[in-house]
């Protein structure tokens, strides 16, 4: 892997299901980003957005591992590509490591993956303990932990995800005990170089490691570090490519992303994106849809497309803002069945 070449201004990357915002920061950074992806898994918004900002858009079938394989091999080679990096998670992962590993075009070994499936435990995890996920870098095999952010959920019976805060209000002890876990398996993993995103459950007896996946949070989780702490994970994914080592602050302010919690149905009308867009305290927010889309259940991976970011003082301020511009987002969806 050449990914501490001298000629930084012509770091050649390419990504596998980035978001437009990761490959934006890396353009800022003088990085050349090709951005390959699913065209079924791609909303109509972001591919816009990626191919205005990367240097091609690739579309394949991540189904077709040998045609996925091809491609990135094929795309490497034109292009003298640096480093190949997974940005999301599911069954493309395995592929594109293999692929990029015969290569020689990334640092971390099939294998590496493989250890960090195993430890996924989200079926013996009881439903109502709370969950905070760890942002990680990881530069030349030293893993820094980037920081904690905390679910919010609707609560009993289902415990929805319904937004995520940062930092996670926790007491400096636990963070540390859960800040050794994290590492430990990364280390045991032989995790070489990248980020990754780790979920843990906060249960009686201690925390436990729930999933742990070589990526950046979703869920604009990177947005949040970022307000609270001025920090910017995304930029420091690229820098930590070109062997920079993370320096993280201490938390300012709380930041929350609350997703707009539509119920499930046809869209019919709506009214105050523009009006929560120009609140002085929101910092992001995305409403991905128009008349006559249907809305997935709230429950649903689907359903978090549509967001708001808030920032505060304290985590009851941010709760309080992301349930005001639920209110100020005016609805009327038609029923599933009707």
């Amino acid at each position: 892997m050449r990914a501490h070449s001298a000629r930084s201004s012509q770091f050649r990357l390419l990504l596998v299901m980035p978001n437009h915002q990761l490959v934006r920061k890396g353009i800022e950074m003088g990085i050349r980003i090709w951005s390959l992806w699913d065209s079924s898994q791609l909303d109509a918004d972001l591919r816009q957005h990626l191919e205005e900002v990367s240097e091609e858009l690739l579309l394949t079938d991540f189904t077709d591992e040998s045609g996925l394989r091809e491609l990135i091999a094929r795309t490497t080679r034109t292009h003298d590509i640096d480093v190949v990096l997974h940005c999301g998670h599911g069954s493309s992962v395995l592929p594109v490591v293999r692929e990029a590993w015969r290569l020689g075009l990334t640092p971390n070994s099939p294998e590496v993956y493989e250890r960090l499936q195993v430890c996924e435990s989200d079926d013996r995890i009881p439903a109502e303990a709370p969950r905070v996920s760890v942002e990680t870098l990881t530069v030349d095999g030293a893993h820094h932990v980037i920081g904690m952010t905390a679910q919010r959920t609707t609560g009993p019976p289902d415990f929805h995800v319904t937004g995520h805060l940062h930092p996670a209000p926790l007491d400096e002890e636990v963070q540390k005990v859960i800040a050794v876990e994290v590492v430990d398996l990364l280390t045991a993993s032989g995790y070489r170089s990248g980020p990754a995103h780790t979920q843990v459950a906060l249960l009686p007896l201690g925390p436990r490691i729930v999933s742990c996946r070589a990526h950046l949070g979703g869920d604009r989780i990177p947005l949040l570090i970022d307000i609270a702490r001025g920090f910017d994970p995304e930029a420091a994914v690229f820098a930590g490519l070109l062997g920079s080592r993370p320096v993280v602050a201490p938390a300012s302010r709380y930041a929350e992303v609350g997703f707009f919690l539509l119920p499930e149905g046809r869209l019919e009308t709506y009214t105050g994106t523009e009006e929560i867009a120009v609140t002085s305290w929101v910092r992001g927010a995305r409403f991905p849809y128009r008349s006559g889309d249907w809305i997935a259940p709230v429950g649903d991976q689907r359903n978090r497309r549509a967001y708001v970011v808030v920032e505060g003082d304290t985590p009851e301020l941010t709760r309080v803002r992301v349930a005001d511009a639920r209110r100020d987002l005016i609805t009327h969806i038609r029923p599933a069945g009707r």
